[in-house]
């Protein structure tokens, strides 16, 4: 953890929580010892610790500033397995990622949408962990689509983007997206299905390539990601 996050108004963790482990195992600290600190999607700061016992650890909070922005890219990402999408969630939330719709594809798993990720909202303390690599307070909002045509639907975005090998013609590195809100599909290990190429193209998505490789969906998630937001001139 380089920054560890609280909820609005929390001010006291309890020693069961990974974050108090954390503060006494890795940071060693006890009363009187601050560190970094912040609240979800807010500002951040230095919380002193006040109490340490049994039941948990009591803190104060000085603000210093807001700790809380993210990009303007929204990816759009097939759900894959659960094991494969708690890698792509932790780590888009490390880039910077604004925005994530996971849509059921028509070549997918439709059992993935029910997996304790989601309903049993593990996918949350995931994407708190990558915001706390980061060391930022800005977490990526996340939605459920049970279809393509909604996951579309939902998304907005000055250039909007399919990462393709078969459609695609241009390398996204040679893509001018600075000043842009950025939208980035991405599919399942099976691919988009025509039908759902055909979504894309009649709502205005320009296909492009990440190279002639077929990638896994994690594998591109990180390197588009990383591209677009190197393409629109964050990093």
């Amino acid at each position: 953890m380089n920054i560890v996050l609280l909820e609005d108004g929390e001010l006291f963790i309890p020693s069961s929580d990974e974050r108090a482990k954390h503060i006494r195992k890795v940071l060693h600290m006890g009363v009187g010892d601050s560190f970094r600190a912040g609240f979800v999607n807010s500002v951040q700061g230095r919380a002193t610790i006040i109490s340490s016992d049994s039941d948990g650890i009591g803190l104060s909070f000085e603000a210093e500033r807001d700790g809380s922005a993210l990009y303007p890219l929204t990816l759009i990402v097939a759900q894959v397995r659960p094991i494969c999408m708690r890698r792509i969630l932790r780590e888009a939330v490390s880039l910077g990622v604004g925005r994530m719709i996971l849509p059921v594809s028509d070549l997918g798993e439709k059992s993935y949408l029910g997996a304790s990720l989601y309903t049993e909202g593990e996918y949350r303390r995931i994407l708190l962990d990558g915001a706390m690599q980061a060391g930022a307070t800005g977490v990526s909002d996340v939605e459920l689509a049970p279809s393509l045509d909604e996951a579309v639907a939902k998304a907005s975005g000055d250039a909007r983007i399919l990462l393709d090998n078969r459609a695609g013609a241009s390398p996204l590195s040679d893509a001018d997206l600075r000043g842009r809100s950025v939208v980035l599909a991405i599919g399942p290990e099976r691919g988009w299905s025509q039908r759902e190429v055909d979504i894309f193209l009649d709502a205005g998505y320009f296909p492009m390539l990440l190279g002639s490789r077929i990638l896994r969906t994690e594998t591109a998630a990180v390197g588009g990601t990383t591209l677009a937001l190197s393409r629109m001139g964050f990093i």
